[in-house]
């Protein structure tokens, strides 16, 4: 008997987190599914078709559009679950799939832990948080990818059914890497407010007194480009930390000593992840998965650009100060098998049968 389909939603196609965790889920497969997965066209689909997973093109360019779509998509090929990731596609599913005998499963990756970030007046977070709340009614399972996105959609949306975690994996090195001390510090991610790499800037330049052989690349495009190009002019800084746009991600972290990520707003996030797998120093923000991740030993409050310095340098140079994964964060195999477990709990034979 042939796997049933499960058909994976997306509204993005850039290589960010979410496409992590959709390409990572495709190179192992779910066991006992057969992995479909609809988003826009860009670099996502063309990593999924490399892989030789079955992939449908959606567009997003109107709400009507892709609704329609997306609709057609699921009567063609009559997934057994749908399973939507990111705060788009999970209304875009809800929508779509009404009336159809699929069951529904939705992936929170990143609830802002500010409610007014993306939705800066009290009616746009109260009316899109009472979105998610409705939409959840027609959903059977909720994952959360860290025990911080679980307790911010409980605080926020009040689901009915349940929410359960399963963290986000990433495989170990075959062997430990070995790391010398240093100070290359790097900045990998988005360059946008809330990934906050000002601070991380300041942060540089207090410590660039000190230790005058210390760098700092700066990784990633985004928004805030120009605005931080000109803070490090301001600051002084700019002979030493260089803004480089997009790079590989594993061999920056293999270039570098230290990952400095002190977000506002992040989840359970792949870098920190890659970072400490590779044995790199990091210091970052208390937001999120973060202290899910990383010992205290590592985290500066916000806006303490000096405790963020400190903890920069003594990752830098105490190479036996540098975090370790936990037992309790998954591989890859381990994350997918969860997943898996959640299908298995949805009764989503039920729905078929009574609905077909």
């Amino acid at each position: 008997m042939a796997d049933p389909t499960v058909l994976w939603v997306c509204p993005v196609s850039n290589l960010a987190g979410v496409a992590r965790h959709i390409l990572d889920t495709a190179r192992v497969g779910i066991p006992g599914w057969r992995l479909m997965v609809t988003a826009p066209e860009g670099p996502l689909l063309e990593g999924l078709r490399a892989l030789d997973v079955t992939v449908i093109p959606l567009p997003i360019d109107s709400t009507r559009r892709a609704v329609v779509a997306l609709r057609h998509t699921l009567k063609q090929l009559r997934p057994a679950i749908a399973h939507s990731h990111l705060a788009k596609a999970d209304i875009l599913l809800a929508a779509a799939a009404f009336g159809l005998p699929v069951t529904l499963v939705t992936t929170e990756h990143h609830i802002p832990p500010d409610r007014y970030m993306f939705h800066p007046s009290r009616v746009g977070a109260a009316t899109m948080e009472n979105i998610h709340r409705a939409r959840l009614t027609r959903f059977t399972a909720a994952i959360a990818v860290s025990e911080s996105t679980k307790r911010d959609m409980m605080q926020r949306w009040h689901p009915r059914l349940p929410v359960v975690v399963k963290l986000n994996g990433v495989d170990r090195p075959q062997s430990w890497p070995t790391r010398a001390a240093g100070l290359r510090m790097l900045s990998l991610s988005r360059l946008d407010v809330e990934k906050n790499v000002e601070m991380s800037l300041h942060a540089f330049a207090r410590l660039l007194p000190d230790h005058p052989e210390a760098t700092f690349t700066i990784a990633g495009t985004g928004s805030d480009g120009d605005r931080l190009r000109a803070r490090a002019r301001s600051l002084g800084i700019d002979h030493r930390a260089r803004f480089v746009g997009f790079v590989d991600a594993a061999r920056a972290m293999a270039e570098h000593d230290v990952l400095l990520q002190p977000s506002r707003s992040d989840n359970f996030s792949y870098a920190l992840l890659d970072a400490v797998a590779q044995g790199m120093g990091v210091a970052a923000s208390p937001v999120g998965g973060n202290p899910e991740i990383l010992p205290e030993r590592c985290i500066a409050p916000f806006e303490d650009v000096d405790r963020l310095a400190a903890i920069a340098v003594t990752q830098g140079l105490e190479v036996g100060q540098r975090p370790t994964l936990s037992a309790s964060i998954p591989n890859t195999r381990e994350m997918v098998a969860g997943i898996a477990a959640v299908y298995a709990d949805t009764g989503w034979q039920n729905r078929r049968g009574n609905q077909s």
